[in-house]
């Protein structure tokens, strides 16, 4: 259950982070509800998720899996820059979360 608290709060860091461009300083209420409740949704799964799993490593995992899913959806959503710098580096960061995932036998 653990790994999917982990999974979720990820989804919700994503959704936390990327709503903070739209509030535009929480002066806009609805985006500003939406920074509010998935911030808050994203650490209590965590918190829930770290019951079971070790810190570092869903602590880790919740951080790259915001980190990748912000970065990906930017260059859709914002027009950021796609260069191989830039899609090498979000790599290393899956890579990272997966090599940090296998290393974790229950």
């Amino acid at each position: 259950m653990g790994w999917l608290f982990l999974f979720s709060a990820g989804l919700a860091e994503i959704i936390f982070a990327l709503s903070l461009k739209y509030n535009m300083g929480f002066t806009k209420l609805y985006p500003s509800l939406v920074t509010m409740v998935s911030g808050g949704t994203s650490f209590y799964l965590l918190m829930l998720a770290i019951k079971t799993l070790p810190l570092g490593t869903a602590y880790a995992i919740w951080t790259g899996m915001g980190a990748v899913g912000v970065a990906i959806l930017s260059i859709f959503l914002f027009k950021e820059s796609v260069d191989w710098v830039r899609l090498s580096s979000i790599s290393l960061v899956i890579i990272g979360i997966i090599g940090l995932k296998l290393s974790h036998v229950e």
